[in-house]
Formats: C-alpha cells, structure tokens, sequence
C-alpha cells in the first residue's frame, strides 16, 4: 500500500488496519510519499531514487495500491520506468463529487478504505474464500455509509471517530 497526501494516508491507514483484522497472515508494507519527485529515477530529477532503492520500497514483483490526493496518472508518470510499473494501481481523484459529506468525496472517487482494501483483494488471489467474503462485506459497508449519509447528513461515527491502534 502507498499513499500520499493526508487524506489519502488516513484511508490507506484504515484499509491496512480492516486488512490485518480479517486476513492476518497477510504481509502488508505501507509507504507514506512526502516527495513525490522521489517516484522518478535520480536522472530526472535531483531527489530521485534509485532504481535499488526504489525496489526495496516498492518491490519488484507485488502488486501496490496506491492512494493519491490527485489525479491518478500523474503517478502512472512518475514511474513509468520502474519495474514494478505494471502492479502499481492508482486511486485519485476522478473528477467526481458535489457538496457531501468528507468520507463520501473519498467513496465517490473510489479512494476510501473500503474501496482501497477491494482492490488489494483483487490483487491477492491468495486471500481466497476469505478474501471474497472481506468484499461482499465492504461492499455492504459501502451501501450502509450511503444510507447513513442520506438519512444523517454526515459521515457513520465509525468513520468519523477511526483512530489508527498500532499492532503490539
């Protein structure tokens, strides 16, 4: 899982926390991205990583959702000459939302936790049964936070009130 921006860390945080609660033996590694120009190789930009360094990050071979604050091809660019190129998926803004609730922009831009821990799933056919249901039950969650906004007019308390609990 990568993220960048605030508000994409935040959901990308939530979404590994639903991943370790209902598939544990999942290995998961997130990056947090400050600097985006650390995406290009050290040729075209001076704060580029290195095609190692960029691989110990990101690997060379396992799929990466990666959750943007803007739109998604910008990160397609800035690493179309890695390896891993092909495995990176990118969720960003896609032009959609209206005056609605701050959780409901992320769900209408397919960036929410919900969404992201869909994708990861997606990705990782070794999730098997377990991952198939973990979606039919997000996909529920994603109907009740509709249901909740249009009745309440704000975000479920679940949401509002998610705190990150670091793993002892």
């Amino acid at each position: 899982m990568a993220c960048c921006g605030d508000v994409p860390t935040l959901e990308t945080l939530a979404a590994v926390s639903i991943l370790r609660e209902h598939l544990p033996e999942l290995k998961i590694r997130v990056a947090n991205v400050v600097d985006l120009m650390k995406l290009q190789p050290p040729l075209e930009h001076p704060h580029g990583l290195s095609d190692q360094d960029f691989n110990a990050i990101f690997t060379l071979d396992k799929p990466v959702i990666f959750a943007f604050h803007g739109y998604p091809w910008l990160i397609h660019r800035l690493t179309y000459r890695r390896s891993n190129h092909p495995n990176i998926h990118v969720r960003g803004y896609k032009e959609e939302g209206t005056i609605t609730t701050p959780f409901d922009m992320t769900v209408l831009n397919d960036m929410d936790r919900f969404h992201l821990v869909i994708d990861a799933i997606d990705r990782l056919p070794q999730t098997g049964t377990a991952g198939i249901e973990l979606q039919e039950k997000l996909r529920g969650k994603l109907v009740a936070h509709t249901n909740y906004i249009n009745a309440h007019g704000e975000d479920m308390p679940e949401i509002r009130n998610w705190k990150w609990e670091p793993m002892l």
